[in-house]
């Protein structure tokens, strides 16, 4: 068969990622440090693969440095994770820090630079604290915004001087979509006015972040970044019908455009205005807010990319008694013979990567980006152990090298596309999921204490950052 080589550039990052949710587990945690994760698995265990859920999680927090000790040896450049905002603080309002949980941290960040690894770390990844949720009401308050900036005031000067790169959120567009849209997370409430005003303040959140780093000066004092982790869903409309690409622009507007824009541009789209006043869900914002915004956009994003979204102009009439949603405008298109991971039931199309970074540069001023999350996960792994206990999951290799081919044709057209990070590190816990679907390259084995054990895929990604080489087909970009 035959083979070209494509050369990864030297500077061009290759990490996985994670989350201390995910991963660290309740140990030390006091009991009312729960975060909006904790408390949903709490009142809904049921829902979780197995029961498992965040209490132990992979015990991260008692074996960071045998982990940190396999991401050396498989040679990751950098490391994603977040800071706990539920776990670092035990007084939300008064800002005071829970001295353990910050010791911990620390010693997590000094473990991962002693050994070559740059830690990349997220303020927040769903650790939003259960007691700011319910008394507040979560993100829908502009207080929480304010408490926030207070939070990040004190992780930036805490770490400052050791972490040179800062992420607001992880897929800020989550929580609310499974809560306040699709009503299947707790506690189900199906509010879309609610679910507007959790975006746009999270985005508000993001530029007052931006701004207190500025004013901080840590990019002069120590060259560090501060951007987003967006999860854009890259979409496809089912035809050159002009009623199916309005539907696909729309909701790209309102999945994509939501987030990008303001983080990116300043700006959120004049057009989501129009729809917003429409349908009665126009958040609350004042002018001094927007002008935050305007003035404080990032200096990079992430994004995190899994599959492709296809979607058709509705063929039936919407029910006027529901909330609206924004499937009023369109219907999800399940294309004809499209490969698909069965596990997780999402389809495969590595082509999103090249795609999506062609509209990062063509769209967003070639802004610095890098993928911040691409991965398979898999069930029941543990079928495919060769003699010596090591998985082979060649079905991974085979992922992330085609997603890769595409990412790095995108790179070699001049997107501005800075690395690849995998998710995910070790297997780890996913809402709902738990452990059914495993993403790791490194396998933990839920029967024999969490032990650590490298798969097949951990080798090869160890081989491909040691030669910054892509062995890819000559024909895979028919």
């Amino acid at each position: 068969m035959n083979f070209d080589t494509m050369k990864i550039p030297r500077n061009f990052i290759l990490g996985a990622a994670a989350s201390a949710w995910q991963t660290e587990g309740w140990a030390g945690k006091k009991a009312e440090q729960d975060s909006y994760l904790d408390l949903w698995y709490k009142n809904n265990k049921h829902v979780w693969h197995n029961g498992y859920g965040p209490g132990i999680a992979t015990d991260f927090y008692h074996r960071y440095k045998e982990d940190i000790s396999l991401m050396k040896e498989i040679g990751l450049t950098h490391y994603r994770t977040s800071i706990n905002w539920s776990r670092f603080l035990s007084d939300y309002e008064n800002v005071i820090v829970d001295e353990e949980y910050a010791d911990y941290t620390g010693q997590v960040i000094n473990e991962l630079l002693k050994n070559g690894i740059e830690p990349m770390i997220c303020l927040e990844h769903y650790e939003l604290p259960a007691e700011l949720f319910e008394t507040y009401g979560g993100w829908g308050s502009k207080h929480v915004v304010d408490l926030f900036v207070k939070y990040v005031e004190k992780v930036f000067e805490r770490y400052g001087d050791r972490v040179k790169n800062w992420f607001t959120f992880n897929e800020p567009i989550v929580v609310q979509t499974r809560v306040y849209l699709d009503a299947i997370r707790y506690p189900f409430e199906q509010n879309t006015k609610k679910w507007m005003q959790w975006n746009f303040n999270k985005a508000l959140a993001t530029a007052k972040a931006v701004q207190l780093f500025k004013q901080k000066e840590y990019k002069e004092r120590y060259g560090s970044k501060i951007g987003v982790i967006l999860n854009p869903e890259v979409t496809y409309a089912r035809s050159l019908a002009d009623h199916d690409i309005e539907a696909a622009r729309i909701y790209d507007l309102l999945f994509n455009r939501i987030f990008l824009d303001p983080s990116i541009n300043g700006e959120f789209p004049p057009e989501l205005f129009e729809l917003m006043e429409k349908h009665d869900i126009l958040f609350d914002s004042t002018e001094n807010e927007l002008q935050i915004i305007k003035e404080n956009t990032v200096d990079y994003v992430g994004l995190n990319l899994y599959f492709p979204h296809r979607v058709k102009a509705r063929t039936t009439a919407w029910n006027g008694s529901t909330p609206f949603h924004p499937a009023y405008y369109y219907e999800m298109f399940d294309l004809p013979g499209k490969k698909m991971n069965p596990y997780r039931g999402w389809e495969i199309y590595p082509q999103i990567m090249f795609d999506m970074a062609m509209r990062m540069k063509e769209d967003y001023g070639n802004i610095e980006w890098f993928i911040a999350e691409n991965g398979m996960g898999v069930e029941n792994e543990f079928r495919f152990k060769n003699d010596e206990g090591i998985i082979q999951d060649d079905y991974r290799i085979e992922f992330i090298s085609d997603h890769l081919k595409w990412l790095l044709k995108a790179v070699e057209q001049g997107s501005n596309c800075t690395g690849y990070m995998l998710w995910a590190f070790t297997d780890n816990v996913s809402p709902m999921n738990a452990f059914k679907n495993r993403y790791g390259l490194v396998e933990i084995n839920l029967e024999e204490n969490r032990n650590r054990k490298m798969k097949k895929s951990a080798y090869w990604y160890m081989n491909l950052i040691e030669k910054r080489e892509l062995q890819i087909h000559k024909d895979v970009f028919r």
